[in-house]
């Protein structure tokens, strides 16, 4: 889809008709979503610019992510997409900024865009040049991300309340024991999430963090004197951002390393409760196998209460580890 914009107060024009040999002054901003050969084609019949591939927006290298050609810049990067779901994807959007518009490649639908373009569409909503478009774009989009790092950092604060409250199950029986374990890997998951939400989000700041030195450097000359200060703005906003997202990656390293301490200390009380009844159970074993060897001469065999002496043997055998244990401390 091709969608061409005047930021004059009107909303975008969808265009379908690819035979018009030149864009308009008046269009500021070329948004394309999923362009088709044809509408690829028209751009660059009309524009004199090669415009990327997708296979070129993928490219991380810096050197393909950002170069000039034909006076024009051409930048990309990746972008987080859905967000808000269990599983948040990235895809590469392309900027190519000359002194007359913006044009736009991207290949899904994306909600800073869609807020972006009703800005754009609203009179006095951004300023009315290919810079201006692009810093309240960039804006829109560093304001997205901030909202889900935001979401990232309230998740973990709760996980971090889960893990270091006094209010943990005690695993006093079987049904409490699974309890907890699952409620530990349940954690573990979202912990998991988050620090790949935030690694995401990472790759698009460190894109927008070299595109806008590019674009202050490059385009100095004709870059709006009321765009410039807007743009310096910006910068700070994401390196801002980009120390959060540290912080959030260290915080979902401790908050990692603290669950698996728990599940470690979980597994360590299973093997305890077993070696202190393997220990506990050796004595009676070795007493009942020494009472079960068939030898003739055994006085005991005699004995009325050699039955009864044989079975309080194993009793006491097997309360005299238990009380040394629990003298000690271990269970």
């Amino acid at each position: 889809m091709l969608v061409f914009h005047e930021c004059a107060g009107t909303a975008g024009d969808t265009i379908t008709e690819f035979s018009a040999s030149s864009i308009s002054d008046a269009v500021v901003w070329v948004d394309m979503i999923q362009p088709t050969p044809d509408e690829v084609a028209f751009v660059e019949k009309t524009t004199g610019l090669v415009l990327p591939t997708y296979e070129d927006l993928t490219e991380i290298e810096s050197s393909s992510r950002l170069y000039t050609d034909k006076g024009a810049l051409f930048m990309s990067t990746p972008l987080v997409y859905k967000s808000d779901t269990v599983f948040p994807e990235i895809t590469p959007v392309g900027f190519v900024l000359s002194r007359k518009r913006l044009i736009t490649i991207r290949f899904v639908e994306l909600g800073s865009f869609n807020a972006f373009r009703e800005r754009a569409a609203k009179p006095d909503g951004v300023h009315r040049s290919s810079a201006g478009v692009l810093a309240g774009l960039v804006d829109t989009v560093v304001d997205r991300m901030a909202d889900v790092l935001e979401g990232v950092g309230a998740d973990l604060d709760a996980i971090s309340r889960r893990i270091f409250s006094d209010t943990l199950k005690k695993a006093g029986s079987t049904q409490l024991a699974a309890s907890e374990d699952a409620d530990l890997r349940a954690i573990l998951r979202r912990i998991g999430r988050a620090g790949d939400t935030a690694s995401t989000i990472r790759d698009s700041l460190l894109g927008f963090s070299r595109m806008i030195p590019y674009i202050t450097t490059l385009a100095e000359e004709w870059l709006p004197e009321e765009v410039k200060p807007y743009l310096k703005t910006l910068r700070q906003d994401a390196l801002s951002l980009n120390d959060y997202e540290i912080h959030l990656t260290n915080k979902v390293q401790l908050l990692l390393d603290a669950t698996l301490g728990l599940i470690n200390i979980e597994q360590n009380n299973i093997f305890k409760v077993l070696t202190i009844v393997s220990v506990a159970g050796i004595p009676p074993t070795l007493i009942a196998s020494m009472y079960g060897m068939n030898f003739q001469h055994m006085p005991e065999l005699s004995w009325a209460w050699g039955y009864p002496w044989g079975l309080g043997l194993i009793v006491v055998s097997t309360l005299i580890p238990l009380a040394w244990f629990k003298l000690r401390g271990w269970m």
